[in-house]
């Protein structure tokens, strides 16, 4: 019998029932479009964090001193670039850089008459493209100047915690290169919103050179941060401006911790698709044991007429390919608009951002639409249905036509 028979036969069947047959397209449907729409937030919960992550703080390579640890945050002149602003040219007359810029990191206490918080202090070039992610991000008063020395800009949120406003006074207290306190007036300047907590309320900046003269630190800095025009060429500008006693970090080192945690959750979201997908395999093969019992009689037939076990089995598989085939496409496309959901409104996690070390989240995350996952899944749906229908099928071709013909339905 020729195939395009046995399709035809396996289509009419299907409409014999056909809410079962919609509802079991609409399981395939609702289980591929639930893992797109998974897959496509944890991309782009990663993405995001990492793209975030090299805007606001990492750029896309950084140079420090060998000596340099991030966490610590040291003013020692040891562990600071000694020779910033030239390491800075040289990076910014290279044809793949888009914008470099010393920055001195710190740890520092922000005082007002009623309370105090801790944060880290940064001090910036304000006339650097470097910081634009900030300067776009002003919500009130006034970016910094290069020649400001009593300036600083602070988180909206952190301000309206302490009851600051643009224009008020505060004080700042430091622990200085030769390790002794220091503390400061200063006024504030303008207000921002990034929309990342970390920033928003423990995140103060100011100009660098009255960073430097504050701290002490004497034209030292703690790193150069390099933006380039595309992030592929990361290692190639790294390797570039390595030099003795400096240290070329790319986005990925920079990052490592949620590039880590990628590889490491990756088999635990896998198993979490398949867990999906098996509830759909097995809602599949239900109903085509369904159909098997309740056309006992009809297989008799077909066989007694000579169709063979081989023709029987294939006219079932195109069954199931054709309820994996409609419900792939209807899951496609169910997924496609929950991930353009998630990309353009996204989910509100609040602060719960705060929580997660190594992560910069604001206070939504977005998906990204994946399409290679998106078609990797759908194939194992397809597979996976197929390889379902396996039993029903061997089942039906392996009835004896005789005994199919006497059962009564």
């Amino acid at each position: 019998m020729a195939f395009r028979k046995l399709w035809t036969i396996a289509y009419r069947d299907l409409g014999r029932n056909r809410r079962r047959t919609f509802f079991t397209m609409f399981a395939v449907a609702l289980g591929l479009g639930l893992t797109i729409v998974l897959s496509g937030l944890i991309a782009g919960a990663f993405d995001n964090s990492i793209q975030n992550s090299i805007r606001l703080e990492t750029g896309h390579v950084q140079l420090r001193a060998d000596s340099y640890e991030a966490q610590k945050l040291s003013l020692q002149w040891k562990d600071l670039l000694k020779d910033p602003e030239a390491l800075a040219a040289k990076a910014n007359a290279m044809d793949e850089v888009a914008a470099a810029a010393p920055v001195l990191w710190a740890a520092g206490v922000l005082n007002t008459p009623d309370e105090a918080v801790g944060l880290k202090f940064y001090g910036i070039d304000p006339t650097s493209t470097v910081h634009d992610p900030i300067r776009e991000s002003m919500v009130a008063g006034e970016f910094l100047t290069a020649d400001d020395r009593g300036g600083i800009l602070i988180g909206q949120r952190l301000a309206d915690d302490l009851g600051i406003q643009v224009g008020q006074k505060v004080t700042l207290a430091v622990v200085n290169a030769d390790g002794e306190p220091e503390e400061a007036l200063f006024t504030v300047r303008g207000l921002f919103i990034t929309g990342f907590p970390t920033y928003d309320q423990g995140a103060l900046f100011m100009p660098l050179a009255k960073a430097q003269a504050f701290t002490r630190t004497d034209g030292h800095a703690s790193a150069v941060v390099i933006m380039l025009h595309r992030q592929e060429d990361a290692d190639a500008v790294a390797a570039a401006l390595q030099e003795p006693g400096v240290t070329a970090l790319t986005w990925r080192d920079l990052n490592q911790v949620v590039l880590d945690l990628v590889k490491t959750a990756t088999s635990i979201y896998d198993m979490m698709y398949a867990v999906v997908l098996l509830v759909v395999v097995v809602v599949v093969a239900n109903t085509l044991l369904m159909a098997v019992f309740e056309r006992v009689q009809e297989v008799g037939i077909l066989s007694a007429l000579g169709m063979k076990r081989r023709q029987i089995m294939v006219m079932f598989l195109l069954e199931a390919a054709i309820i994996a085939l409609a419900g792939i496409v209807l899951g496609f496309a169910l997924g496609a608009i929950g991930v353009a959901y998630l990309a353009n409104v996204g989910i509100y996690i609040g602060d719960a951002a705060n929580s997660m070390q190594g992560f910069t989240l604001g206070t939504r995350m977005y998906g990204s639409f994946d399409a290679q996952t998106a078609i990797a899944l759908s194939l194992w749906t397809l597979a996976l249905t197929l390889v379902a229908s396996l039993y029903p099928a061997w089942f039906a071709a392996r009835m004896e036509p005789v005994k199919a013909l006497h059962t009564v339905q």
